[in-house]
């Protein structure tokens, strides 16, 4: 009897070896079958990576080429879709970098930006035409075109001149009869989409929406003080009121004066056409 129950507890010692073997077989199958999963999976990565890697590589050559068409290829192409040539170009881009803290990054180089930027400029292209020409997508244009416009506000110091009068001993056919005159203003109307309740203030004389600018400048045609945003309806001399009373605004100190156009009062500081017979 006792021989018996030691056979038997035998037996069941060895069956519960056989089922923990099983188990740990199974286990095993397991595992394997996991880090299999695991290598597939970082294969596949791995392959994912490398593929968008070659995409970027090709996507940045594809971009190389649109800004050389654009820019390098040749001045008149340059003029012709930038409005400057490649030489000037350049120098911007420079000032925007070093001036205008503008940066590359890793979708778009400073050349790119700035390529980007003049293009919508010189055309009025939407977005959604320059996120195809450009190969980007509408929030990349949109990021970096405001990022170009705070770059450009910071070079106003180098962009925008300071007011030289006429000298007296000036032999210049066109200004040596101004003397003192530190260069000529006018407004000008830029078309503008606006809400439809707003539309009645910005219709101009001419039958346009649009929007006001005062411009003045030196007698070498460069800008010395910029005034946007009044509504199209408005006259000339309000716009001009509004820019000598701003904190930095326009000024013209005493003894000196601007020519302007017969839309503006002939008065101190600005000189208007004569408008009698002579």
């Amino acid at each position: 009897m006792d021989l018996l129950t030691i056979n038997t507890r035998e037996n069941i010692r060895k069956k519960k070896l056989a089922t923990l073997y099983t188990h740990w077989i199974e286990i095993m199958n397991v595992c394997v079958w996991f880090f299999d999963l695991i290598h597939k999976i970082l294969k596949e990565k791995s392959i994912t990576m490398s593929l968008q890697a070659q995409l970027y590589v090709l996507d940045v050559f594809k971009n190389r080429q649109i800004v050389y068409h654009l820019v390098y290829e040749s001045d008149s192409t340059s003029l012709d879709n930038l409005r400057m040539t490649s030489h000037a170009f350049s120098r911007l881009c420079t000032m925007l970098e070093v001036i205008g803290g503008l940066k590359s990054s890793k979708y778009l180089c400073v050349d790119e930006q700035v390529a980007m930027f003049l293009h919508i400029l010189a055309y009025h292209v939407k977005n959604r035409v320059i996120k195809f020409q450009f190969m980007q997508s509408g929030q990349t244009v949109s990021r970096y075109f405001h990022n170009m416009l705070h770059s450009i506000i910071c070079l106003h110091g180098e962009l925008l001149k300071r007011p030289e009068p006429v000298p007296t001993n000036s032999t210049d056919e066109r200004w040596k009869w101004f003397k003192n005159c530190l260069g000529a203003l006018d407004g000008t109307s830029i078309s503008v989409r606006v809400l439809a309740s707003d539309k009645a203030r910005y219709w101009n004389r001419k039958g346009h929406v649009a929007t006001k600018v005062l411009g003045v400048c030196s007698q070498d045609m460069q800008f010395i003080y910029v005034l946007p945003g009044w509504e199209g309806s408005t006259v000339d001399s309000r716009v001009l009121r509004d820019a000598l009373r701003r904190r930095n605004g326009l000024n013209v100190p005493h003894g000196y004066y601007y020519l302007v156009d017969a839309g503006y009062l002939n008065c101190n500081s600005f000189l208007a056409p004569y408008r009698g017979q002579i």
